[in-house]
């Protein structure tokens, strides 16, 4: 073999790969895969063979360059070469019909258009770009609601119990606000209250003595009248006695209204014993649901103001995913009705879910719009309730924030698909 022609055969089997992929049709970009790790792999290609039709999943890395070592780009520049010396040696030494290699590389390079609709429809199921009919899907992300624990009065945070995670529970003690005022306070109400019992002693004890000397001044008048009727006392002795009775009457019904006072001042004085220890129970911070602490807003020794917040409680008894639909699908839903959720980090677990509201105004919309253009756009808000029972089995394992996906049925007579029936951990 002349050299002359051992270099055209060279030419010709490195030309020959380049000439085969040029008359590849362009392959329809269906998607990206993504990788957060690009240093630690080298570009891949993934052939999946589905009906023997090739597809190829090639990475992207955001359009960057791939940084290469001087060696390693060496090496690869070598190993090229020598495959393609290897190549065109084999090419060139094994006789094939020029037919049979033509309609190989055709059928390689060019797959028919048939196939090409249901290697996307895998595709679809794939990455869940699909669903059933009359089966919605969206994103939302789980929320729950939220409670503040509040000081109601001013004062210092003393004995906070709880931190950042904890799990508490309704009527749990959290911690304390010292308030050394309303506790003097309490202290000389308690002092006014037992004064006011002293008085009302000192009244029982002045109406048991007017009443004896209304006793007394009673009887004499009595035996007076008897006397005067027969001369016996004259008249004036009878009216000095007529005065000492009425006297009497009077100094006892005085005693009676002092006591009455002195009662008023006891209730008084009590009243305001319970509005201080009120006070002072209100003081102690409770919290008023089951859940878990999600935000600590103060800490010991700081000193709060009247309704400043101390804690944020959620209550883990009432998770919720808020979702989005267009007007069309949010007239369809049933208050009520079944609905799935799918968490991003779990994604092989299903959770049982229901439609419980549905807003009656457009969120991303900011009127009431009468074209049918318009009404397309808008945007209604759908809370999906978590089943109680999952919640309280699962509430240690329940987060919020965390994104998803919730689906609605817009037809209740539609059964669920295998793959969207409820699967929670075991």
């Amino acid at each position: 073999m002349k050299r002359r022609e051992f270099i055209a055969l060279i030419g010709g089997g490195a030309a020959w790969p380049l000439a085969v992929r040029a008359q590849q049709p362009a392959m329809p970009v269906v998607g990206w895969l993504g990788s957060e790790t690009r240093e630690a792999e080298d570009f891949r290609v993934v052939t999946l063979w589905t009906e023997e039709i090739p597809l190829v999943i090639r990475p992207r890395w955001n359009n960057l360059p791939l940084k290469r070592s001087k060696g390693s780009t060496a090496m690869h520049i070598r190993l090229s070469l020598g495959a393609l010396l290897m190549s065109a040696f084999v090419a060139g030494s094994i006789p094939l019909p020029s037919a049979y290699m033509v309609s190989s590389i055709a059928k390689l390079a060019s797959p028919t258009a048939e196939a090409r609709p249901r290697v996307r429809t895998l595709l679809d199921r794939v990455l869940g770009k699909t669903m059933p009919d009359n089966i919605v899907k969206t994103n939302g992300r789980i929320e729950a609601t939220q409670v503040d624990v509040a000081a109601k009065y001013r004062g210092r945070l003393v004995d906070i119990t709880v931190e950042e995670g904890s799990e508490v529970k309704a009527g749990q003690v959290v911690g304390r606000v010292s308030s050394p005022e309303y506790e003097a306070k309490l202290r000389a109400a308690q002092y006014d209250v037992e004064n006011a019992k002293e008085k009302m002693a000192e009244a029982e004890a002045l109406i048991d003595q007017r009443k004896a000397v209304l006793a007394a001044a009673k009887t004499d008048f009595e035996r007076g009248q008897e006397l005067v009727e027969k001369a016996i006392i004259s008249r004036q002795t009878f009216d000095q006695r007529r005065r000492n009775y009425e006297g009497a009457e009077a100094g006892v019904q005085g005693a009676i209204a002092q006591r009455e006072q002195g009662d008023r001042a006891m209730k008084s004085a009590q009243a305001d014993v319970e509005r201080i220890e009120s006070i002072l129970r209100d003081l102690v911070l409770v919290s008023p649901r089951t859940g878990r602490v999600q935000y600590q807003l103060a800490r010991n020794g700081e000193v709060v103001s009247a309704g400043g917040k101390v804690l944020t409680i959620l209550d883990l008894q009432d998770v919720y995913m808020i979702i989005f639909l267009p007007a069309a699908t949010a007239a369809r839903l049933e208050i009520g009705s079944e609905a799935r959720i799918i968490l991003d980090a779990v994604p092989q677990y299903v959770v049982p879910a229901s439609v419980s509201f549905v807003a009656a105004d457009a969120q991303f919309t900011p009127k009431t719009v009468e074209t049918q253009d318009e009404r397309e756009k808008l945007m209604f808000r759908v809370k999906l309730q978590l089943d109680t029972a999952v919640l309280k089995q699962y509430s240690r394992r329940v987060k919020t924030g965390v994104r998803g996906l919730g689906i609605v049925r817009i037809n209740t007579a539609t059964p669920w698909p295998e793959d969207l029936q409820v699967k929670l951990p075991q």
